[in-house]
């Protein structure tokens, strides 16, 4: 699916809805090319992806404890942006391992930056690919949030994602409901999502309703 906007006009309204789309999109679509906003000073988007006003919706808190991961858990957060979930995971999870993936290296070089400042050895930054998140697996959770709408070719990319799954593991998808006011102009509403990943090989096994303006839903591949 297409994005009917423009991805620099869509970046400008995640920024105007108080951090709506914090985790930037990943390869948005247009006229078939890839083409997305750049965020080449990740330090100025900070305040707006980091905000504390953002917890009260996005309740990370209660989304990593949904997760119940193992303590020993590998986790990849696809358009991980400046870590608003990669820094929370790798805190709660001291034995496991984060990866934190991000198109753009301005990110990424700032959540490099920030892991070895808050002294969170676990936490790996990654550089991907529109169609690459270059995730080494195996992983026990990939997570994807605000940034499922932006993907291009979502049956193939989540496809290949499926590679580099453990034995068991799961795929978490967080993004905007379409009636919310919050979030980029376009959004897909769940039964969109549930059918792309059923094309993509996936099974909706879990889905969590305490989000206010999002759906939360955790596949697992076919095997």
């Amino acid at each position: 699916m297409r994005s009917l906007l423009p991805a620099s006009v869509t970046a400008a309204l995640c920024a105007v809805l108080a951090t709506g789309c914090a985790h930037h999109e990943a390869g948005a679509h247009r006229g078939g090319h890839e083409a997305h906003h750049r965020f080449d000073h990740a330090e100025e988007w900070a305040p707006r992806f980091e905000d504390p006003a953002r917890d009260a919706w996005q309740k990370p808190d209660e989304v990593i404890a949904a997760l119940a991961l193992p303590k020993e858990a590998r986790v990849a957060d696809i358009g991980a942006a400046t870590g608003y979930f990669p820094v929370r995971i790798a805190r709660a999870l001291p034995e496991g391992k984060v990866v934190g993936v991000d198109v753009e290296r301005s990110m990424v070089e700032y959540l490099a930056a920030r892991a070895q400042k808050e002294k969170l050895p676990n936490l790996q930054a990654v550089l991907g690919a529109p169609d690459d998140p270059k995730i080494a697996g195996p992983v026990d959770l990939i997570l994807v949030v605000d940034t499922y709408h932006h993907v291009g070719d979502r049956p193939a990319y989540f496809r290949r994602l499926a590679s580099v799954l453990a034995e068991g593991g799961r795929l978490a998808i967080i993004d905007f409901r379409p009636e919310s006011k919050m979030g980029p102009a376009e959004k897909l509403p769940q039964e969109a999502v549930v059918a792309e990943l059923k094309d993509a090989g996936y099974a909706l096994v879990q889905e969590h309703r305490f989000l206010p303006d999002q759906y939360f839903l955790v596949f697992e591949p076919k095997r």
